[in-house]
């Protein structure tokens, strides 16, 4: 593994996906063991998958660990059912909710098929105040560079919002499997992401190549969301040499 600390953002760069996974398991479990009750705001889709179910794996070894471990649900697909195979919630039921045995008094998340979502949106804002921060925040690099759903925009959203979905994220390889399409979004918004302690950004294979190099070429803006990690304090990238591609001779 090679690293590099950058003002605001570590990139370290892995020989392949099962590596950088096992370096993103191993930050989480080693802050669980500090923080027992630690709160872990889970994003969904490919790139935390195998960081999941390696979490899953260290709890069948010692569960006690995960006994006050509290999940917070990132963002979700709103107008799909909690059960549709593309909703946020099946997924982080199946890898990580129903895995680690996590109660419904240690999980928050936004329901998807709520028919008010912006009363939803308020619901989870108050709990975040109630119950944050973030300790540690796994999020992905959208390809049009989008944090959970904040998509690009002149401007971005600070606390949980109905968001309006690029057509890129409606192209999200998640909607492959749903039974209907997100009419919208519901997600954190950056204030409250920006607020977590840690955050670990998994990036992984050669789709995303184009993306991790514009974030790391330290150009600001809100129509790249992701390049604002920049200004968070503790923001560590994983990836792989697949998504490194130029980046990786640079360690």
């Amino acid at each position: 593994m090679n690293s590099k600390r950058q003002t605001g953002l570590s990139l370290a760069v892995y020989p392949d996906y099962e590596r950088l996974s096992r370096a993103a398991a191993e930050i989480i479990i080693s802050h669980l063991r500090q923080k027992p009750d630690l709160l872990l705001c889970a994003a969904t889709g490919a790139s935390p998958t195998r960081i999941y179910q390696l979490l899953v794996e260290e709890f069948r070894r010692e569960p006690d660990a995960f006994r006050n471990l509290r999940v917070l649900k990132l963002d979700e697909w709103g107008g799909l059912a909690m059960d549709d195979p593309g909703s946020c919630e099946f997924y982080l039921q199946q890898h990580l909710l129903k895995p680690l045995s996590i109660s419904t008094e240690r999980y928050a998340g936004a329901q998807s098929d709520a028919r008010f979502p912006e009363k939803e949106c308020a619901r989870i804002r108050q709990w975040l105040q109630e119950n944050g921060p973030i300790d540690i925040c796994v999020l992905g690099l959208g390809h049009n560079g989008h944090l959970a759903m904040n998509e690009p925009a002149d401007s971005l959203r600070p606390y949980a919002h109905v968001a309006e979905l690029a057509a890129t994220t409606m192209n999200h390889a998640m909607l492959a499997e749903a039974k209907s399409r997100p009419r919208h979004g519901m997600t954190l918004g950056m204030a409250e992401i920006f607020q977590a302690r840690k955050i670990l950004l998994p990036v992984s294979g050669p789709a995303k190549t184009e993306q991790l190099e514009r974030m790391m070429n330290k150009k600001i803006t809100t129509h790249f969301p992701a390049s604002l990690l920049w200004m968070h304090p503790d923001t560590t990238c994983l990836c792989d040499s697949a998504a490194a591609g130029k980046l990786g001779g640079q360690f």
